[in-house]
């Protein structure tokens, strides 16, 4: 990238000569203000361009950046600004020291005479393309889904085996180790290495992840590095790698170098941590602070089974203070006494009706006995029946050698029929005593 330097033949700027108003003279100047507007009318015939500098200043007011470029091979610098609404879509780790280039259109100030330059785009110097890039894959998955909260697979709450992928021999891996075994002395790890970066850095990540992934005793992965050049992290926003996440089934968190660091990795990841520290205190728990959380739990249930047995206990005095349970022979003798008055009261009852029973089945049995034909036998009279059972109500029905039964008032005897005789007078005083 090559120093702008402004040719006004080339852009169509008036000549030097006449940079001056054609009526200014020696003997009658022109005013200040009317030179400076000379001076802005050729400078903003300027176009923008890209310029390439590193930043030696860069101070915020009221929501605007003014600050100054320096050329990296001469002793050249020029002051610009940025307005805050141009400043919202510049990459938000824009520093002092940085290596940038930028679009860039001149612009001097009438009322102050400074010659200043108006900054549309800025970005870091060899990372442009790359970070261009990376905005439109980051776009391009966030619409696919793979940011959605909804895909992120919880951690487990103490995992057994944590897998980890980092710089053989690196500081993130002694951080993570130490800070997890402070917390939790029993954690066991499971360390795949990978280099961090360079062009090794994706495929031996990716098959540190797959390795992990499929090994069965692997709770959680964290991938970690410490913090480096932008450049350093290119990486860490690699799609083959991203989506080798997205697939994995084990969680994964995402612990790549300090906390202004925001590689894509972060956003597909289940967990983002700041540093490779804050990635083991996120997954495992504080085992003093568990310890102390159960202290705590015992404590309340300890108070809230106190609680309810002294409770019970006032409810049971409550109900064993109740006049029923208090003297419960009372309400039995009552319930007995009551008995005893509903037996008395039905044995008297079934007495009278025995007795009142006894009496119509003595007068049922007297009518019967005055009805029955036996009453009459017993007064003298015979039932004469021949052979058949067919009682004898006419003479003729019985002619001389026929047998007959006769049936008196105690037992039968049996006679033969002489014939049919005259009735008697003895026979016709008794038939009329009959």
């Amino acid at each position: 990238m090559t120093r702008f330097e402004p040719d006004p033949q080339a852009v169509g700027a008036p000549a030097p000569d006449e940079v001056h108003p054609r009526d200014a003279t020696k003997d009658a100047p022109t005013s200040v203000a009317r030179y400076n507007e000379t001076i802005r009318s050729f400078v903003s015939s300027w176009g923008s361009v890209w310029v390439e500098g590193e930043v030696t200043s860069w101070n915020v007011r009221g929501g605007n950046v003014y600050g100054r470029l320096k050329d990296a091979s001469a002793e050249a610098s020029v002051g610009f600004r940025i307005w805050s609404s141009t400043l919202q879509r510049l990459p938000d780790d824009l520093k002092v020291g940085d290596r940038v280039i930028a679009n860039v259109k001149a612009d001097y100030f009438v009322r102050t005479g400074d010659f200043s330059v108006l900054v549309s785009t800025m970005r870091h110097t060899g990372l442009g393309d790359q970070l261009e890039r990376i905005e439109k894959l980051r776009a391009a998955l966030r619409a696919e889904g793979l940011f959605d909260p909804a895909r992120k697979r919880p951690l487990p709450f103490l995992p057994h085996t944590i897998g980890l992928i980092t710089g053989e021999r690196s500081d993130a891996e002694k951080d993570v180790h130490r800070n997890a075994e402070l917390r939790w002395p029993q954690v066991s790890f499971r360390t795949a290495y990978a280099a961090v970066q360079g062009d090794r850095c994706v495929p031996e990540t990716i098959a540190a992840l797959r390795t992990l992934d499929a090994d069965p005793d692997v709770d959680v992965i964290i991938i970690a590095r410490g913090g480096g050049d932008p450049q350093h992290l290119l990486g860490f926003s690699d799609e083959r790698l991203l989506r080798a996440v997205a697939e994995a089934t084990t969680p994964v968190v995402s612990a790549i170098g300090h906390e202004n660091d925001h590689p894509l990795l972060d956003d597909v990841a289940d967990l983002r941590a700041s540093t490779p520290t804050d990635a083991a205190k996120r997954v495992v728990p504080d085992v003093s602070e568990q310890r102390a959380l159960v202290r705590q739990l015992r404590a309340r249930l300890g108070s809230r089974l106190s609680l309810r047995v002294s409770h019970d206990i006032a409810q049971l005095e409550q109900l064993r203070s109740r006049p029923a349970l208090r003297t419960p022979d009372a309400m039995l003798e009552r319930r007995a006494h009551e008995v005893e008055l509903a037996t008395a009261r039905g044995r008297d009852t079934i007495d009278r009706m025995l007795s009142r029973a006894g009496r119509q089945t003595a007068e049922l049995r007297a009518s019967l006995r005055a009805l029955s034909p036996g009453a009459t036998l017993e007064r003298g009279y015979a039932i004469a029946h021949v052979p058949g059972g067919v009682i004898v109500r006419d003479a003729t029905q019985v002619p001389s050698g026929t047998d007959v039964v006769v049936t008196v008032g105690r037992g039968s005897f049996g006679a033969r029929s002489t014939g049919e005789v005259a009735e008697t007078a003895g026979a016709a005083a008794s038939a009329s005593d009959a």
